[in-house]
């Protein structure tokens, strides 16, 4: 693999709960879970998704989980 295929990031398109876009990078998601309860407010209106970033990071996003899994690749 050369240096030019080495920099290229590839990222996918999600949405956050508000409408949002977020582009975020496959390699660094940790893991995926559903939201327990929404009405804690831990989370906006329309979350349907945890998106868990190797950093410790949590993304709330518009798109269910399996959605997710397709749009990542996995």
């Amino acid at each position: 693999m050369g240096l030019a295929e080495a920099l290229v990031m590839v990222f996918v398109e999600l949405h956050g709960p508000t409408g949002q876009v977020l582009e975020i990078n496959p390699a660094e998601i940790s893991s995926l879970r559903e939201p327990i309860d929404l009405n804690t407010r831990h989370w906006a209106k329309g979350t349907r998704c945890i998106v868990v970033m190797s950093n410790g990071g949590f993304i709330a996003v518009s798109e269910d989980c399996p959605a997710v899994v397709q749009k990542i690749g996995k």
